[in-house]
Order: structure tokens, then C-alpha cells, then sequence
């Protein structure tokens, strides 16, 4: 089935006409790529999603100016999973990351060698590889270091435990600590001090730094794309906003401030970040200044004259953050009108934006409803730039050039997703319907393979279980669930590894 899928991918793709001669056109070398990831930004928190209160000018015109995905689904409903389904091509079913699993002394589960990445096969193409923010794919040293996975330039946190907190003592540049000028280092996670007043605005003081991580970060970004301008790149750009801690710069909250939302303050005395005066107002300026940085990285790749030959991505690792107490996720609406929050397979916890800009080959302003999941990026990206001979055997994506190129395609046979966090989950998306398993894991549970059934079309919120109305669709999305998995002696999933 995966090698009918890529082959029909390469068929359309190379096998129909063009849209137009500007569609024709070979670019004067292979494309550029800039894929950048948010990291926890909920499916409606851009303003081209529907967001009302957060201000996204950057990331809606990028998208008015290429194709944005309306089915779009993460690798997964947590960080490092997600991350190795993007890099690896292979669903959670069969890919080596299937949760977050920190090593000590920093750093989290690596993936191995063998496993080939997206920029291992970019770099062998010829392409300078870079990554900027936050890996999770393995420590430095270790088979999943950054370095050794086929990026020839890294800077950032190498784990995500690290990027808890915007203000950190060092970063990673390659394999050398970064000193950073925090002094001291703002935690990620702390609480106001006992007798401290929560209502004066200076007891927050102490969670503010100097030498806000996101901004070398970016400044790396743009000097990779100054470096390597005359050479096909690609830039790898997993941003750590507006992942909690509520850091940002006083400068970026003014505007928000000004606007007078009822804010009460985050004293983490329910929660596990550290505390904000003023959190709506906080979360609100993270992502606009994560916009900023987006506008700035477009207008030096528009200032070097590459806009015409690289191809942009923008996307999210998974849903909005569950913890309503830091973000308000009902106040912004963030995953509306869906079901699930960070953590879960329902729709909310997966389903993200997607926005793909190329200029003359993806035409402006349009809109697709082609599902497509991160396991699609490794052959689709192969695909776009000529080297669909390159696609690894083994692999789940299909490639989707198709779709973005304006041609007709098959919809996928199915999307899978399994998780071993929160409490044990299992989905299948099958035409307009998904079945999904949930809390498998949990010992109170007598059914663990108990399935939920929704049809998508009809019900996005997930509000009404059909399973017992549709027996036969029911039976089919049984099958898949048994036949995707794989046992991980790594992550285990009982109910689905015993016989």
C-alpha cells in the first residue's frame, strides 16, 4: 500500500500537465525550503483560522499568498513524537519516538542511526542543512544529536525539558554550550514566594531576563539564510513559542495591555509553569512576536531575491496547551470548533495549521481540504524538488506535491495515530469517519479496545458517537488499528502488543 501510494503521488505529480507556463517553468536550481513549526499553537490561533484576538499579520498574508490545509494533522499530540514523525516519514504506528521520554543529564529519547531523516536526504542532494530552536530527538553526543541526523548546523535546546524557560543560561551552537546573559537564569517552572503579594505587578519581576533565547535563535536563523544564499538550503526553523513558560519581553505586552481584557494573574498555585501578572495578554504577544519573527525571516528572503525559488511551510507540532489556569484557551477560542487539547487524538490535540507558500507553482490564496499528516513532508518535499528516486522504502507519508502543485489527487486510504501518553490512545481517520480508543492504559478501564466513531463532515466537534449505528465502519477502522501497530520495546502499549 505505501509503495502504491508513492507511486500514484509521482503519477500525478509528473504525469498530468501544468496549471499554466508559470507552473512549467524549472526553477534555475533546486528550491529552497524553509520549514518552520510552532510549537504547541492551537489550530485557531492565527487570524486565517479564525482567530479574533491574537494578531498574526505576517503568517495571514503568507497564507493569502500560498495554500492553506484545513485537515492538516501533527505526528502527534506531544512534542518529541511528533517531531520524529515529521523527520522520519513514518506514522506513530512504526515510528522509534512514539512519547516524550527525557534522558538524563538533558536531552530526550534519541532516535537511532539507522532511521534516515529529511535532512539526511536533503544534505545528500547537495542541500546546506540547519536547525534552529528546539530538536528532542536525542542529546548531544548521542545517535539522535542533531548534527549526526543530518543537520550540518544546529542552534538552540537541545531538549524540550530546557526550552521550558525563554531566559536560559546557555543554548546549544553544534555541540557547544552558548553562555547567555541571565544572570540569574529565569526558571521554567516556580511559584510566587510565601507572603509575596500576587495583586503588585513587581512581584513578577523575578521571572523576567535578560536575554530572550527566542531572539538569538532567530538572529541564527537569518545569518544560516545569508550564509547559504547561493546554494539550495534548508532551513529547519521549530520555533519554542508560545509553548508555557508565559515569557515575553515588557515591550510585546504593551499593545495587548492596552486593549483592558479582564487578566487575572497566573500564581501557579494550580499550575506548573512559572507566574504572569497578566497571562491572556502574555500568550497573545508570544505569538504575535513569534509573527515578527516570521515577517522578518519572509522580508530578508524577499531582500535576497529567493522568494521566487523556495518553497515555505508553516505548521505546529500539536494543539494548544491543556493548561487553561496559563492559557485560556476558551478566552481565545484556540482549538474552536474542535474537541481536545494538547495530549489527546481527538481533533483539537492534532489537528494544526498548515499554510505552503511558492511562488508561480503554488497558486495564492488557496484553500485545500486534502487531509494530510507529517509523515507526508519526507516524500513530499523529495518530490518538489526532483528526487522522488530518494523516498526511503518502508516509509507512511504519501507525497501531497500534487495537491500543492494544483492537480488533482486520490484522497489518502487512512491516517493513523497511536500515543502512549495520557492514559493510552489510538485514532484512525477513514474518509468522513474517525475512530478513536481512548484511556487504554488506565487499569480502571475494562474495555480498553473499546472504540468511539465520529463522522468528521457531519460532527468536527466529535459530539455524537455513532460506533453502534455503523458496526461494518466500525469493524474496518478495528482492522487498521491492529494492523498499523507495531510493538515499541521502548514505549509499550499492552492492550495492543499482547496477541
Amino acid at each position: 500500500m505505501k509503495n502504491l501510494s508513492r507511486f500514484l503521488a509521482g503519477l500525478f505529480l509528473f504525469g498530468f500537465p501544468a496549471l499554466s507556463p508559470a507552473f512549467a517553468a524549472q526553477p534555475p536550481k533546486p528550491p529552497n525550503i524553509v520549514f518552520i513549526m510552532a510549537d504547541d499553537l492551537g489550530y485557531s490561533e492565527l487570524g486565517v483560522y479564525g482567530q479574533k484576538r491574537i494578531r498574526t499579520p505576517n503568517l495571514d498574508r503568507l497564507a493569502a499568498q500560498g495554500m492553506r490545509f484545513t485537515s492538516n494533522y501533527s505526528g502527534n499530540a506531544v512534542c518529541a513524537p511528533s517531531r520524529c514523525v515529521l523527520m522520519t516519514g513514518k506514522h506513530p504506528g512504526h515510528a522509534f519516538v512514539r512519547d516524550n521520554k527525557e534522558m538524563k543529564p538533558e536531552g530526550q529519547q534519541p532516535i537511532p542511526a539507522s532511521e534516515q531523516t529529511i535532512a539526511e536526504l536533503l544534505r545528500a542532494t547537495g542541500y546546506a542543512t540547519g536547525a534552529f530552536g528546539k530538536w528532542g530527538l536525542g542529546p548531544t553526543g548521542s545517535e539522535g544529536d542533531p548534527n549526526l541526523q543530518g543537520f550540518a548546523r544546529f542552534f538552540g535546546y537541545n531538549c524540550q525539558a530546557r526550552a521550558h524557560t525563554y531566559y536560559p543560561e546557555t543554548l546549544w551552537s553544534d555541540n557547544q554550550r552558548v553562555p547567555l546573559a541571565n544572570h540569574p537564569p529565569v526558571p521554567g517552572h516556580a511559584s510566587l514566594a510565601v507572603g509575596v503579594d500576587p495583586t503588585d505587578p513587581r512581584s513578577y519581576d523575578i521571572f523576567k531576563g535578560q536575554d530572550y533565547a527566542p531572539d538569538r535563535i532567530h538572529a541564527q536563523a537569518l545569518e544560516f539564510v545569508r550564509q547559504h544564499r547561493d546554494r539550495p538550503f534548508f532551513l529547519y526553523y521549530p520555533t519554542v513559542i508560545p509553548h508555557v513558560a508565559l515569557h515575553v519581553p515588557d515591550e510585546e505586552l504593551q499593545p495587548y495591555l492596552a486593549l483592558g481584557w479582564e487578566d487575572p494573574p497566573f500564581t501557579r498555585a494550580r499550575g506548573g509553569y512559572t507566574p504572569h501578572f497578566t497571562p491572556r495578554a502574555a500568550y497573545a504577544a508570544m505569538i504575535t512576536r513569534m509573527d515578527r519573527y516570521m515577517g522578518r525571516l519572509l522580508d530578508l528572503i524577499r531582500e535576497l531575491d529567493l522568494e521566487e525559488n523556495t518553497i515555505v511551510v508553516f505548521t505546529s507540532d500539536n494543539g494548544t496547551t491543556h493548561l487553561r489556569d496559563e492559557v485560556d484557551y476558551d478566552f481565545f477560542e484556540s482549538v474552536r470548533p474542535l474537541r481536545g487539547l494538547k495530549g489527546s487524538l481527538y481533533e483539537g490535540g492534532v489537528r494544526v495549521p498548515l499554510i505552503v507558500r511558492w511562488p508561480g507553482r503554488i497558486a495564492p490564496g488557496t484553500i485545500s481540504e486534502f487531509r494530510t499528516g507529517f509523515e507526508d513532508w519526507l516524500p513530499t518535499l523529495l518530490d518538489l524538488i526532483g528526487a522522488s528516486d530518494r523516498i526511503p522504502q518502508g516509509i507512511d507519508g504519501i507525497s501531497i506535491a500534487p495537491t500543492l502543485l494544483g492537480h488533482q489527487q486520490p484522497a489518502r486510504p487512512f491516517l493513523y495515530r497511536e500515543f502512549t501518553g495520557y492514559g493510552g490512545q489510538q485514532a484512525v481517520w477513514l474518509g468522513p469517519w474517525k475512530g478513536i480508543r481512548q484511556n487504554m492504559l488506565q487499569a480502571k478501564n475494562r474495555d480498553p479496545l473499546r472504540l468511539e466513531l465520529y463522522n468528521l463532515e457531519q460532527d468536527i466537534a466529535e459530539a455524537a458517537n455513532v460506533a453502534d449505528a455503523h458496526p461494518e465502519i466500525v469493524d474496518q477502522i478495528r482492522i487498521l488499528m491492529t494492523r498499523e501497530h507495531t510493538p515499541s520495546p521502548i514505549f509499550r502499549f499492552p492492550p495492543l502488543d499482547s496477541p
